[in-house]
């Protein structure tokens, strides 16, 4: 089964917006080379998730990890990315989708910002 990542954050107009996705993403690949590792945005950016998806079972990827890359657990968290992720399991029925907890729920990056708020880092 070949594994890849998607790192789906809300997107933006300004381009200089994407920076720390595409760092995050680089990241990942730096890690894990042969993980295959793209970004995908909700609105006003491109690609979308469907999109981003597409490219990765091109690819041959079997097995996708959806990693929101939001700090709140807002609307698009709760509703509208489970909505696109049902969709995707219907469309591909032979492809394994996983949804990760939003970063924002992790307990390992509020103490890094705590951290990074109090100079530490």
């Amino acid at each position: 089964m070949s594994t890849a990542i998607v790192l789906f954050a809300h997107g933006s107009r300004d381009p200089h917006w994407h920076r720390p996705i595409q760092a995050v993403a680089e990241a990942v690949a730096r890690r894990e080379p042969a993980l295959a590792v793209r970004c995908a945005y909700l609105e006003l950016s491109t690609p979308s998730l469907p999109d981003a998806v597409a490219e990765l079972l091109a690819c041959g990827s079997s097995h996708i990890r959806v990693f929101p890359v939001f700090l709140g657990v807002g609307k698009h968290a709760r509703e509208d990315l489970p909505a696109l992720m049902q969709a995707l399991r219907a469309e591909h029925p032979t492809v394994q989708f996983e949804l990760l907890p939003s970063a924002g729920e992790s307990p390992a990056l509020t103490e890094l910002l705590a951290e990074l708020a109090l100079g530490k880092r």
